[in-house]
């Protein structure tokens, strides 16, 4: 039914054994550990690019709450209407909320491939699922990629003494499969204990921190949010309680693939974080740049032709044209010529009158004589 994940999550694990298979040799248990960790290693190198679309969608949902909040408010009573306002905010800000989802949806489909792939090495369980296989038949029958001599393989490695696929709480009865010609001891249920709870534990402290660095990182408006706050004590405590409590009934490289995961998803939200602190820090130093360049010196005015565009730089650009003219002066060949008066000769044109200036009578030079 799901061919479509099994044998793909199969080959990349396949290739991961034959790798360290060369070095530590095909059946150790390490070999088939260390496959088990690359396998996640794989599938979440491949969800980089997915993880830092998650991460800035995250960031900007942040952001768009305050106005998320006044249209609820706004439209408080008309649902239909208050969703066709968000997902026209959505389209006006490009938030596209599936991009938040796709990292964990795309890694869901590899934890169950992997449980059931790992579970099908063993096949002579007859619960749900289980196929009743004999031990003898069950390692003479290929697992998907995986041939016969592969399936022999994984049942004879060891962990620290514990068979990888093998739970806490797996019965004797599907025990009895590891037992093989290459090693005739029924695997013991304390070196499976002492192998599996220490991951139990690791797991656990691990999504404990990775939740409290993705709250560390929320904004106050999101705290604040009830919806918000429950999802955070869920991811701080329920979800790292849930891998103590769900531990027990898990194979040990179900532990590994947990704890793998999160090791990386640790190192990995560092690494985003920082980076996008760097680009949000240049583009803030960017923008005061700007703010400081077109600001005016202290003592000197504003040059309004910086802000091109501005009413103020249009009147500086006229000013300045006005300014560049050529200055018109009237010269005495390019003063208008005077009607000629009637006076004295018929035709000879007189002199044009000079305006004398008037001077205070009591003042004239001939009355001064006289007196």
């Amino acid at each position: 039914m799901l061919n479509f994940i099994y044998y793909p999550v199969s080959a990349i694990l396949w290739v991961w054994h034959k790798v360290f298979g060369f070095v530590f040799g095909a059946d150790s248990g390490f070999a088939w550990a260390l496959a088990v960790v690359f396998l996640v290693f794989t599938l979440r190198a491949v969800l980089y690019k997915p993880f830092v679309k998650q991460v800035r969608t995250t960031r900007q949902m942040q952001e768009l709450q305050p106005q998320i909040k006044a249209l609820q408010k706004k439209y408080s009573g008309d649902r239909q209407r208050q969703a066709v306002e968000m997902q026209k905010l959505q389209k006006e800000h490009g938030f596209n909320p599936i991009m938040g989802c796709l990292p964990v949806l795309a890694q869901a489909p590899v934890f169950i491939g992997l449980f059931h792939v790992l579970r099908s090495f063993n096949r002579t369980g007859t619960g749900m699922g289980q196929l009743g296989m004999d031990p003898a038949t069950n390692a003479s029958t290929p697992n998907y990629v995986f041939s016969a001599a592969d399936v022999q393989s994984f049942l004879d490695a060891r962990l620290f003494g514990a068979p990888i696929s093998a739970a806490i709480t797996t019965p004797v009865a599907q025990l009895q499969a590891y037992v093989t010609e290459n090693v005739p001891e029924l695997p013991s249920r304390l070196n499976i204990i002492l192998v599996a709870a220490p991951l139990m534990i690791i797991a656990s402290i691990a999504t404990h921190f990775n939740s409290r660095a993705s709250v560390a990182r929320q904004s106050e408006a999101a705290a604040a949010n009830p919806q918000s706050a429950i999802m955070n004590k869920l991811a701080l405590y329920v979800f790292p309680l849930g891998v103590l409590v769900g531990g027990p009934f898990l194979p040990i490289a179900i532990l590994l693939y947990w704890v793998a995961n999160n090791i990386w998803t640790y190192g990995q939200q560092h690494l985003v974080f920082r980076k996008i602190d760097a680009e949000e820090e240049e583009k803030k130093q960017e923008a005061i740049s700007r703010r400081n360049d077109n600001a005016p010196k202290p003592g000197a005015r504003p040059n309004p032709a910086k802000k091109k565009g501005s009413p103020a730089a249009l009147s500086a650009t006229e000013s300045s044209d006005e300014s560049e003219l050529p200055e018109v002066s009237l010269n005495k060949a390019d003063k208008p010529a005077t009607k000629p008066t009637g006076s004295g000769g018929g035709g000879a044109s007189s002199k044009p009158k000079q305006n004398r200036p008037q001077s205070n009578r009591g003042n004239s030079p001939k009355r001064n004589k006289r007196r």
